[in-house]
């Protein structure tokens, strides 16, 4: 099978040292196999991205010297693609609707919290009657639609860290559409990497908490599962992940400040 990755970085942000080491690692591998490297705009979140965040991205990109594969591809155009692919999961029983109020849920947060225990949604409305899903359907009710996590663990091998393991009732229902009929993360990725036939995922060690949800969602729809690898962050002095006060880290600060890209590449 072809080799295939993507960067997908979200445009809320200038291209930062970590991200650009990442796309590196992409890029490196693909080239290596003789495979496709393709370059996704993750902009789903419309009140944060800008069109200028994404051209810093592609000039950042480029100033390192790393070209892609076919056109860009952009989240906010394929937003029915995953709105349908929720809906099918509702179909198949992986996943219902939820119409709990941002409220009802902030109230079980903090009385888990006065209880000092972790807040896990109580599946309220997966035991819902159809009587009551029609009662709020009438009342014009808001509602999100909830995955349902099976009973059991969830493993799988990181190139990077080898075997991990998530017992899946430490996962929450998580929600795979909002209210306003725009996919979370989770499952706007899955169907992307799905559909762009992508075989290796090379990302950060943050994404790993991300993962478990991500290969239940791919086993409920019978997808093949890309190989998993997670990189370690790349931390400033004080040992926490760059920041501001860690000096430039953006691309093209190093740039502006005279750095070579074939320095700031290798």
């Amino acid at each position: 099978m072809k080799t295939k990755t993507r960067f997908a970085p979200s445009p809320t942000g200038h291209l930062h040292i970590g991200g650009a080491r990442t796309a590196i690692f992409n890029w490196l591998f693909s080239r290596k196999n003789k495979g496709d490297f393709f370059l996704r705009i993750e902009n789903t979140d419309r009140e944060r991205s800008s069109e200028e965040m994404v051209q810093s991205i592609v000039d950042g990109l480029k100033w390192l010297g790393l070209n892609w594969d076919n056109d860009i591809y952009y989240q906010s155009e394929h937003i029915n693609e995953y709105v349908s692919a929720c809906y099918e999961l509702v179909k198949r029983g992986h996943a219902y609707f939820c119409y709990c109020s941002e409220e009802e849920l902030e109230m079980k947060r903090k009385e888990a919290e006065q209880k000092r225990i972790p807040y896990k949604y109580d599946r309220k409305c997966l035991y819902l009657s159809e009587e009551e899903k029609l009662k709020y359907e009438r009342e014009g009710r808001g509602r999100t639609i909830r995955f349902k996590v099976p009973d059991g663990e969830t493993v799988f091998f990181d190139v990077v860290h080898g075997e991990i393991r998530f017992k899946n009732s430490e996962i929450d229902d998580f929600i795979i559409l909002r209210s306003d009929n725009t996919p979370v993360y989770n499952m706007a990725v899955v169907v992307d990497d799905h559909n762009m036939e992508i075989t290796h995922v090379i990302r950060g060690d943050d994404h790993i908490s991300n993962t478990p949800k991500q290969i239940l969602i791919y086993q409920a729809f019978g997808w093949d599962i890309p190989v998993f690898a997670h990189v370690p962050l790349i931390l400033g002095p004080d040992r926490k992940r760059l920041s501001k006060r860690h000096g430039a880290t953006a691309v093209l600060e190093y740039r502006d400040k005279g750095f070579l890209p074939e320095a700031m590449f290798n």
